[in-house]
Order: structure tokens, then C-alpha cells, then sequence
């Protein structure tokens, strides 16, 4: 690890009890405190030493933290460089909301006995939903990542697991999930959430979102993303700027947009739209 300041920086979900750090420490030395929440986290780089349920633990690079609401625990640089760690924070009343949703009943919340967990596929899902919270993505995508990161969670550490449904797509209504697609392709450019795809199908969210990616080939995020990236383009082709063809579009932002255009088609919204003028440098002629 190279050695930098101590940082730390916070993000929140508005509308949804979810929050997510991402710190850097080297000095920084936590008292022992506890949340009201569930607390899961991803060691990134170095590793950090705790406190918690009578035991000291180390989580390492690449290693899974999963703190139960009223866990009392502190925090410390376990190596010389110090850590650097990214954490969510998630409300008791969010996680039986997707669990219940993903089981279609009430199912009661997971206990998490072991405090670091060493499973780089749960750690991956993990980090996915800190990308998503912490990159301001869209809302479809943020409740998709945390139905998939506390499924995850719950299958693989939980004692006191919810009983889940496997991951297998069951009967798919697919004129339910049409309604779905069709609300999606006329609200794209909106920050439009799960409930209101999972209402116009008239099933669960979980529901939906299997059955759509068995469909579509799509999750309801990515399709959602598909037909912001088609809007850009045509925008980008009748001439429109890089950062209104973005807004409208429904990217939170150029940057966004340029991201993913150039993930997506190979090149830059700026080189594409300098194609209609001859140009590569994005001036036009």
C-alpha cells in the first residue's frame, strides 16, 4: 500500500435506508461503538484488526465483513501502511423487505455468527452494491445489486438463514413482464425504482427481476441503461452536445454517459458526434 492520508468519504441512498463509506486509515484508531443496522463491508487493501463478540479478528485484502444490528466492535490498522476498507450500512426494515419480497412471505431477519467471511465471489457481489451506491447509479440498478448482495449474504453466512428460493427462474408470465418492459421503455429516462416495474407486472420484485433477465437476456438495470445508450447516440448523430445529449437521456451526468457509450460502442460520445463532420478530434469542421 502506498501511504496517503487518512480519508474517508460517505454516500446515501435517498429513499432507501442504505449507506456505504469507503476509508482509507493508517493512525485512525476506532473507540468501540455499535450501529442500528446491519454493517457489510470489503477489506480492499492492508488489513484491519476488531474487536467483536468476544474475539479479535483480522480482515485482509479481498476478505467479507458482516456485523449484525448492536454489534459492539472498534477498528485499527493491523499492518504498518495501514487499510483501506469499503463498508455498507443497511436498516433492519430494508433487509426484511427484500428478503420477504425474494421469498414472497415474511421470513424474519439473518444472524451473522462469523464476523469476517473469506468468499471472493460473496466479497464481489458485495463490492458490486458499493459501486452502485457510490457511483450514483441508477435506482433500478442500486435495488437490483442489494437484492443480489443480501441474497448472497444470507445463502452463505447467515446461521439463522430466511428461507430463500433457489436461483432458478420458475413460471414466467411473460405478458407481465412485457407490462414491465413497456413502462421501462416510456420512463427510461427516469430514475424509476423497482416497485414501480415489480407493480406494473403485477408480481415481486424478485419475480420480475429473474424472469425479465430470462426473457430479455437483460436485468431491468441493464435494459434501462441499453435504451439510454440508443437515446445518446441518436441525439449524438442529429448533433447534440455530449453533456445535453447525457441529460436527456437520463445519465446522471457526461461522465456517466461517456463511460458507458465507450464501454458499449467503442468510442467516445465526443468522437462519435465528430464523425458526421469528418473530424476525430470532436470539433466540428
Amino acid at each position: 500500500m502506498t501511504p496517503s492520508e487518512e480519508r474517508a468519504a460517505y454516500w446515501r441512498v435517498p429513499g432507501l435506508a442504505l449507506e456505504a463509506m469507503d476509508a482509507r486509515f493508517e493512525r485512525y484508531a476506532y473507540p468501540m461503538h455499535a450501529h442500528d443496522t446491519y454493517s457489510f463491508g470489503v477489506t480492499d487493501d492492508g488489513a484491519q484488526s476488531f474487536v467483536c463478540r468476544g474475539g479479535r479478528h483480522v480482515s485482509a485484502s479481498g476478505l467479507v465483513m458482516a456485523f449484525n444490528p448492536d454489534d459492539p466492535h472498534d477498528g485499527q490498522s493491523a499492518v504498518q501502511d495501514g487499510y483501506r476498507y469499503r463498508m455498507l450500512h443497511l436498516g433492519e426494515d430494508l433487509v426484511r423487505e427484500v428478503l420477504d419480497d425474494a421469498a414472497s412471505g415474511r421470513t424474519g431477519l439473518p444472524l451473522f455468527d462469523t464476523p469476517v467471511l473469506d468468499d471472493p465471489a460473496l466479497a464481489r457481489t458485495v463490492a458490486r452494491l458499493h459501486g452502485a451506491v457510490a457511483g450514483n447509479a441508477a435506482r433500478l440498478a442500486v435495488e437490483e445489486r442489494l437484492t443480489a448482495a443480501l441474497l448472497a449474504l444470507t445463502r452463505c453466512a447467515a446461521t439463522r438463514p430466511a428461507p430463500l428460493p433457489d436461483g432458478q427462474p420458475g413460471r414466467v408470465d411473460r405478458a407481465a413482464l412485457a407490462r414491465a418492459r413497456s413502462l421501462l421503455r416510456q420512463r427510461f429516462a427516469e430514475n424509476i425504482g423497482a416497485d414501480a416495474l415489480a407493480r406494473a407486472a403485477g408480481c415481486s420484485r424478485f419475480t420480475l427481476y429473474r424472469g425479465f433477465r430470462a426473457v430479455y437476456g437483460f436485468a431491468p438495470s441493464d435494459y434501462q441503461r441499453d435504451l439510454r445508450l440508443r437515446r445518446a447516440r441518436a441525439l449524438l448523430a442529429e448533433g447534440t452536445a455530449p453533456a445535453s445529449a447525457a441529460a436527456e437521456a437520463g445519465f446522471a451526468d457526461q461522465a456517466h454517459l461517456t463511460r458507458w457509450f465507450t464501454r458499449t460502442y467503442g468510442v467516445t460520445p465526443a468522437a462519435y458526434l465528430a464523425a458526421q463532420y469528418g473530424r476525430a478530434d470532436g470539433r466540428r469542421a
